[in-house]
């Protein structure tokens, strides 16, 4: 995992895994936006905090509040700009790791059903096979807990559509436990927190296009 010795968060909250001068990797914890909402009540976020850190930090992506894990920053416009095109041009591996409600019987496979905003009842997203923008999850089961009949699963997002894991899985019968958006009550019920989470990414770094990865392990 790259280190820095330029990177020293000081013990103060965001916990930084890596940063240089054009590259952050911050870890999110569950239930902190990503960015700043609409509110008083909405400003604390993972960006506020990094950028409380750094003040040159920029967004490139983001994260569900409900998911823990890795995200990037950019510092200064250009390094923007490059780890922004590479995420659009699905060049950087991302994995998670989650906990589904049930047993799931292929040990791996690709979930492929196109996405779509349910309108209705944002910020929910839905399949819909006449007019979603494709949308491809490929998983592989890492192990069944028969106590609680749930699931253990690695993910990798294809495409990166709003809720896209927490869809696919519920479209298919394994709901992520702990979702609150997406899951019925018995699924609620098995965690207090939705239990997905941005364990690596693997990426060019924006200054030399050189490979570097990242690894945060799943508190769960």
């Amino acid at each position: 995992m790259p280190t820095s010795q330029a990177c020293d968060d000081r013990g103060v909250s965001p916990e930084l895994l890596h940063c240089d001068a054009s590259l952050i990797v911050a870890v999110k914890p569950a239930g902190l936006l990503s960015v700043p909402g609409r509110g008083e009540d909405k400003q604390d976020c993972l960006a506020a905090r990094v950028q409380a850190v750094y003040p040159d930090a920029l967004v490139v992506h983001r994260l569900d509040m409900a998911t823990s894990g890795l995200m990037v920053f950019a510092r200064g416009l250009e390094a923007q700009r490059r780890l922004s095109d590479a995420f659009a041009r699905r060049v950087i591996d991302k994995r998670y790791v989650a906990i589904t409600a049930g047993r799931m019987a292929s040990t791996e496979g690709e979930i492929d059903l196109p996405l779509i905003a349910d309108w209705p009842n944002r910020p929910r997203q839905q399949v819909d096979l006449v007019r979603g923008k494709p949308s491809l999850t490929r998983f592989q089961v890492s192990g069944h807990d028969a106590a609680s009949n749930t699931t253990r699963v690695e993910l990798e997002p294809v495409t990166g559509r709003s809720h896209q894991l927490r869809v696919h899985l519920c479209a298919i019968g394994h709901p992520i436990a702990g979702d609150a958006l997406y899951g019925p009550a018995e699924v609620q019920a098995l965690a207090p927190r939705l239990l997905l989470h941005a364990r690596s990414l693997v990426l060019q770094h924006p200054n030399d296009n050189r490979r570097i990865a990242f690894e945060h392990p799943a508190p769960f």
